[in-house]
């Protein structure tokens, strides 16, 4: 069976031009030694670009054996004598960028299909506008009145529904379905994403629950991206909206007319309920949930397996069930511990 290789590198790459890309400098080796390849510390050999960051691989570091090495100024002294050493502040960013540059395929997403163009199988209405550059590929379905920008793809099987609009050179994964929704440019929707359904919004009552029209849409601003099989519902009666820059990773869930500030960040199986408000620069770790109704300020920050039901200060690190800030929570902690000691005379570890 052959072993084909998804992500081929550009060309090969030079450390005066992994230095120049990832903004930093060589502090050790010569600029002309030369990579193809990305590997990770313990798997890096002639040829190849790792980086050090985590202080738990140090000894990995001091032993691998890449071409080129990038970590921050204070680990040069520990850097395998043979390697080239880039010294950068953010040693995870700069391997970031040198990687777009490397692998610009595996930055700017293809289809399934592998083609460009618009499949004669696709299923686009006579009144979607299309610009030019639109990848558009077999099984989709395009409705009424829709608007592609120049460059998006649409992978296979994937609906945008009426009406809707989508930016330029997005992305829309293999069967996601996108509607009652204004994407903006360069967003990634990852497969089986289901954007812009309606809310969960019923007037409960003791003859029944009613359904509440859900008249809202999904705004979703430039640089989003949406991993797979993530939900976000449509407002009930305002916008549900994802701010600039923002990073959602697979299977989360966001409510009906929820507001996502700018660059926020949601880890894998995060839970949003309906019209809570994340300001800027949130970040919620994964398996976390948050009640309706409720803020998390500029830059809080909540530990994965947390929920949250008050409103969250701006700057504030909290985790827990309920979520409290940490310095409490651990409090807490060693009191549990300490008492559990007196209780059974252990000296638990």
């Amino acid at each position: 069976m052959a072993d084909p290789v998804f992500f081929t590198p550009s060309g090969p790459l030079t450390a005066a031009d992994v230095a120049r890309i990832g903004g930093g400098e060589i502090a050790q080796g010569s600029a002309e030694v030369s990579i193809a390849r990305i590997a990770p510390l313990e798997q890096a050999g002639e040829g190849d670009l790792t980086f050090f960051e985590n202080p738990r691989y140090l000894q990995q570091f001091r032993e691998t054996r890449a071409s080129i090495v990038i970590c921050a100024a204070k680990h040069v002294s520990a850097a395998p004598e043979g390697a080239c050493v880039v010294v950068s502040r953010q040693p995870y960013r700069t391997v970031a960028l040198v990687m777009q540059a490397l692998f610009p395929d595996a930055f700017r997403l293809k289809g399934a299909w592998g083609e460009e163009g618009i499949s004669p199988a696709a299923h686009i209405h006579p009144t979607a506008r299309l610009e030019e550059a639109v990848t558009v590929e077999p099984g989709v379905v395009i409705g009424a009145n829709a608007e592609i920008g120049r460059g998006t793809v649409i992978c296979a099987n994937a609906v945008i529904g009426a009406g809707t609009r989508v930016g330029r050179d997005g992305y829309i994964g293999a069967g996601a379905t996108v509607s009652f929704a204004l994407v903006g440019n360069r967003v990634i929707i990852h497969p089986g994403a289901r954007i812009g359904q309606d809310g969960f919004g019923f007037a409960m009552g003791p003859g029944g629950h009613l359904k509440v029209p859900q008249i809202g849409r999904v705004v979703i601003q430039d640089d989003v991206e949406i991993g797979a099989n993530s939900t976000i519902d449509r407002g009930s009666n305002r916008d549900t909206v994802i701010g600039e820059g923002t990073k959602i990773d697979n299977d989360v869930q966001i409510g009906h007319n929820v507001e996502v500030g700018r660059h926020c960040v949601l880890v894998a199986k995060v839970g949003i309920s309906g019209s809570s408000k994340l300001c800027d620069y949130v970040a919620i770790g994964g398996y976390s949930g948050l009640a309706g109704h409720i803020t998390m300020g500029v830059g809080a920050q909540l530990a994965g397996g947390s929920m949250l039901k008050d409103d969250m200060p701006a700057g504030e690190r909290w985790i827990g069930m309920p979520a409290r800030p940490i310095r409490e929570w651990t409090k807490e902690q060693m009191a549990l511990k300490k008492a559990a000691r007196q209780v059974t005379g252990k000296d638990e570890t």
